[in-house]
């Protein structure tokens, strides 16, 4: 719970970060390291409350070597910052040390000729002393813009650091201060804790470049302050509150009484004088102890006497109560062990990405369609989501609630072929072909997205197959497992290379599969297989297992393949059909258990 000031560099504008070190380490936490330049040295001005003052370190070697310079105020000031104004050096910082000082509702502004000092209180200090909630501690650098000086505050109301709040300071002289506050111009995320800053985001630090132009770092957590804590003490409430049921269930029915070994009462603990042992008898924890007994023991046949456990009320009461300490047993092990509810996407070489989610459908399946994008667009890697409508009369964008971008592609014709279409407006290397009728966890498609971007050159998805038999026979995951082994990834559920995928799909090579898959109306997912497989030797499928995954069609009635038999009847024909085209797959069979994250088991 210490903190220290370390250095990272980009050179591609914050795409990519290089760990340099550590620039300073004290006895104490430091934060908010606030850099600036003076007088042809660069200072740095961290937050070390801890220590009872405010300190200015000066750059030896830039930007890993500091030493002391100066300790400029002795108050512990926190989240402080200095900047040049009208011919002054202005000092903004919060000290929460004083009597009546709200906690990060308050600010002072100090004044002086040089960055070092001395330093002079503003006439008007405090100048707030407000609810934490108005955004008067400091929240990152202020800056310049067309000629006005901006503060960044932080809102701590819902909890510490919960956004940031941008104020224009109107008038800033020894004897007064004014600002007011303007949009600071930062959406929100709709996708909740699941956005990189869905709890909370408290620093903004903008700059504007020596070329003109303005760059800004913005933090950011999906979990807020204290949430750890929180949920453990909830948690241990809950399994207490479980325990305290037990034992008035067992008080119900009898099963349960409280009695304490006449050997822990003083009487049997030798020869004790008259005054002695009444005295000891009333003070003793055992005396106590027997008496909360006794009361527990009457209260039960109280209990007993009024709710009869063999009568309807008593079987109802004891139902109810059951039910209630199996909701707060799961409740309490949710609470302890269940994380903090946000879905995080998944490192890879230390960096994060993004995929466009592609579905197909037409009218029948509206309703699946808005219960589907409500719930993925919240999946944090999620960066669009393409729906292409295959027939009647389209849903408009706005129709749904979305917390991405809702790109609505109407196709001419109703074909399956429409679902690996070539399309330029998809910005993300990876796309998700997942139907609209499947709904599995946002962690599912989160590791999938990991996987993939392991092996970009495969289908990456959460429904193997295992194709083989004289002749070809299609058959379910039952059949794979059985055979400890798949050869083909459904791309109902899975992840491509949008540029490969679509430019194979749509090759001459593919073209008689294409017209097969018209005539079928099905099979547009086995086509995309035989075409991986044709492209390269190497293993070209690679499963996920899913947590869970739910197929809605079963709901609706709406499902292409509901007649299960008749289905894989179709699908057994195109395989055959395929395998006479473009070879077969009955060598290409891969291993469950392979990944050593288990996620393939």
């Amino acid at each position: 719970m210490q903190g220290d000031i370390g250095v990272s560099r980009s050179t591609d504008k914050g795409a990519t970060w290089q760990q340099l070190g550590i620039a300073l380490d004290e006895d104490w936490h430091l934060s908010y390291p606030y850099v600036f330049d003076y007088d042809g040295n660069i200072y740095m001005m961290p937050e070390g409350s801890q220590k009872g003052d405010l300190r200015l370190y000066r750059a030896i070697d830039f930007p890993l070597k500091w030493t002391l310079d100066k300790i400029i105020i002795k108050r512990p000031l926190v989240d402080s910052f200095i900047i040049p104004h009208e011919g002054k050096f202005w000092l903004f910082g919060s000290d929460h040390s004083g009597i009546g000082t709200q906690k990060n509702g308050q600010l002072e502004i100090w004044y002086s000729s040089s960055p070092r000092g001395p330093w002079k209180p503003h006439n008007k200090n405090p100048i707030h002393n407000t609810d934490k909630s108005m955004g008067a501690r400091n929240g990152g650098r202020p800056f310049v813009y067309d000629g006005n000086l901006y503060r960044v505050g932080q809102d701590c109301g819902e909890t510490y650091g919960r956004r940031v709040r941008v104020f224009r300071v109107e008038v800033l002289t020894t004897d007064e201060f004014k600002e007011v506050e303007v949009p600071s111009g930062i959406e929100e995320s709709s996708k909740g804790r699941n956005a990189w800053n869905g709890s909370c985001y408290h620093h903004l630090d903008v700059q504007q470049l020596s070329s003109g132009e303005w760059i800004a770092v913005l933090d950011g957590d999906r979990v807020p302050s204290g949430d750890a804590n929180r949920r453990l003490i909830l948690g241990f409430v809950s399994v207490l509150a479980v325990a305290v049921l037990v034992v008035l269930v067992g008080m119900l029915v009898g099963a349960v009484r409280c009695i304490v070994p006449l050997s822990w009462c003083p009487h049997d603990m030798g020869k004790r004088s008259d005054a002695f042992l009444g005295l000891e008898r009333s003070n003793l924890l055992s005396s106590k102890l027997r008496l909360v007994c006794s009361r527990l023991n009457r209260m039960s046949w109280i209990l007993r006497d009024r709710i009869r456990p063999n009568t309807c009320t008593g079987i109802f009461v004891l139902a109810l109560t059951v039910l209630v300490a199996v909701v707060l047993t799961c409740g309490g092990i949710t609470y302890i062990y269940g994380g903090s509810g946000a879905q995080e996407p998944y490192l890879l070489n230390g960096h994060y990405s993004k995929f466009t989610l592609l579905t197909m459908t037409y009218d029948a399946r509206l309703w699946n369609l808005k219960m589907y994008v409500k719930h993925y667009s919240r999946c944090p890697s999620v960066h669009e989501i393409v729906v292409v409508w295959n027939k009647g009369i389209p849903p408009k964008s706005s129709d749904f609630d979305s917390a991405v971008p809702v790109r609505i592609r109407v196709e001419k014709q109703n074909s399956l072929n429409n679902r690996f279409k070539m399309d330029s407006s998809i910005k993300t290397r990876a796309v998700l072909e997942l139907d609209d009728d499947i709904m599995m966890t946002c962690d599912d498609t989160e590791r999938g997205f990991r996987v993939w971007r392991e092996h970009p050159d495969r289908i990456v998805g959460f429904y193997p197959r295992l194709i083989n038999g004289n002749p070809l026979r299609y058959r379910g995951e039952k059949h794979a497992r059985k055979h400890d082994g798949y050869n083909m990834i459904l791309t109902g559920a899975a992840f491509v290379d949008s540029q490969a995928a679509f430019k194979r799909y749509w090759s001459k090579e593919a073209e008689v599969g294409r017209a097969l898959v018209d005539s079928y109306f099905n099979c547009e997912d086995v086509l995309m297989n035989y075409l991986y497989a044709n492209a390269s030797s190497s293993p070209v499928v690679e499963y996920v297992k899913p947590a869970w995954a739910l197929d809605t069609s079963k709901f609706s009635g709406v499902a292409i393949s509901r007649n299960t038999q008749a289905h894989y009847g179709v699908r057994s024909s195109c395989l055959r059909k395929f395998s006479d085209i473009y070879g077969s797959l009955t060598l290409r069979k891969s291993e469950f258990s392979r990944r050593k994250d288990g996620w393939d088991l």
